[in-house]
């Protein structure tokens, strides 16, 4: 079947196919950069664990270890990639020159000036996240230790990185989203659960106490159910967040990893519940397994359905802001960027060839029956027509096509790195 035969099977049914391929294309996606060297950055020494939360399981060869390395590795994988994009970079990626090395207390927009280039090159934003894991100040609390000196060394660290989102907004003149998330929090039983909130409540104040203009900058508190180390107490969990966004209208919205909720909840329902009290949102999208395990995202049922209501809440216009959050240390890192990003561009195209407003009409007026059987006879819609027609506009391979050039980089470039 051609994409023209296609486009006439989804006009019966209601769906303009072209307004589908237009609106996607003007939706900025972050890709986030931690996928290319498995949350490493470049503050720290390389040969020390992940620490503060964050692991990464596997040793497929080919890992970036510079800058210049993981830039390449992102060429490669947003040549691949169809749509409007951004990075997502993590704070922990400055790129240091000429011995300029500076903690992450001390941190300023010019240790970022490369990606600015980098992004400005190629017609990108960015989004940006402070690091609050893998440093020797996790005690292991950061903006809720009692400690303050640790705790200080942790807002000038946030102070610092709402100077760097600003800087990345003027520059490449598109919306910063600043995430700000620890992993703050308790192996065992805490003995008290109100004063580390407390004090995280009071440090993030701090943090956005540092002028930013909001239609820039757009800091996000991140909750988490638990985390490794934190099974029994989480100080950033989602009431916490949730409120703290709510209470700080025009300073803070709130963001959404549907990793970071416990197994049963679905990030899906959620969206338009926040919605309908928030003017904007973020979301990172990931694919867990039991927990925040980061795993690809895949063109899966909890994927659609987060992209379908995005689609039906009007998201698309600016309220809700996407970015995709995994890390694979176990397979091709460029094949793990692009099949999730691919996979996320897929299904937002879904939701937008579905015929929402006949769904909603069906379910207004208790058509049940229609309602069930419509949506699930929508399935077999020659949707795959639609998506291919989309990559070639876009100018990047077909399903089939990228995993060769993949392939190819790595025998070049992956296998020779030691």
């Amino acid at each position: 079947m051609s994409y023209q035969e296609a486009k006439t099977r989804y006009e019966a049914a209601g769906i303009s196919a072209e307004d589908a391929l237009a609106k996607l294309a003007s939706v900025p996606v972050a890709l986030h950069c931690w996928q290319g060297d498995d949350v490493r950055g470049f503050d720290t020494d390389p040969s020390k664990p992940l620490t503060g939360g964050i692991q990464t399981t596997g040793n497929y060869p080919g890992r970036a270890r510079t800058p210049q390395e993981l830039m390449a590795d992102l060429d490669i994988a947003l040549s691949l990639c169809p749509g409007k994009k951004k990075i997502n970079l993590h704070a922990s990626y400055a790129v240091f020159e000429d011995g300029d090395w500076a903690d992450r207390d001390r941190l300023e927009p010019r240790h970022f000036k490369a990606w600015v280039d980098f992004c400005r090159a190629r017609g990108l934003g960015a989004d940006f996240n402070p690091t609050f894991f893998s440093h020797p100040k996790c005690d292991p609390l950061t903006l809720s230790s009692p400690n303050e000196e640790t705790r200080r060394f942790w807002i000038d660290h946030g102070k610092a990185c709402i100077r760097i989102s600003q800087y990345l907004a003027e520059e490449l003149g598109q919306t910063c989203v600043m995430n700000i998330w620890t992993g703050d929090g308790l192996k065992d039983i805490p003995a008290d659960r109100l004063g580390p909130r407390v004090r995280y409540r009071e440090s993030i104040d701090e943090i956005l106490s540092e002028p930013f203009d909001f239609d820039k900058v757009k800091p996000c508190v991140e909750s988490k159910v638990f985390g490794i180390g934190v099974e029994a107490y989480t100080v950033g969990s989602a009431e916490f967040a949730l409120s703290y966004a709510a209470a700080h209208p025009g300073k803070c919205i709130p963001l959404m990893d549907n990793g970071h909720y416990h197994p049963t909840e679905v990030v899906s329902d959620k969206i338009p519940a926040l919605l309908a009290f928030f003017p904007e949102i973020a979301l990172h999208i990931t694919r867990p397994i039991r927990w925040d395990s980061d795993h690809v995202v895949l063109f899966d049922d909890e994927t659609r359905e987060i992209c379908k209501e995005i689609v039906r809440c009007g998201g698309l216009d600016g309220r809700v802001k996407i970015a995709l959050d995994y890390f694979d240390a176990s397979v091709n890192r460029i094949a793990a960027w692009v099949l999730g990003y691919r996979n996320a561009q897929k299904a937002l195209l879904y939701a937008l060839l579905t015929p929402n407003d006949a769904f909603k009409a069906m379910q207004d007026e208790g058509d049940f029956t229609s309602l069930l059987v419509m949506q699930d006879e929508q399935k077999t819609l020659p949707f795959g027509e639609v998506w291919a027609e989309y990559c070639r506009r876009c100018g990047v391979p077909e399903d089939g096509a990228w995993l060769p050039v993949v392939r190819q980089y790595e025998r070049a470039v992956l296998e020779k790195r030691a």
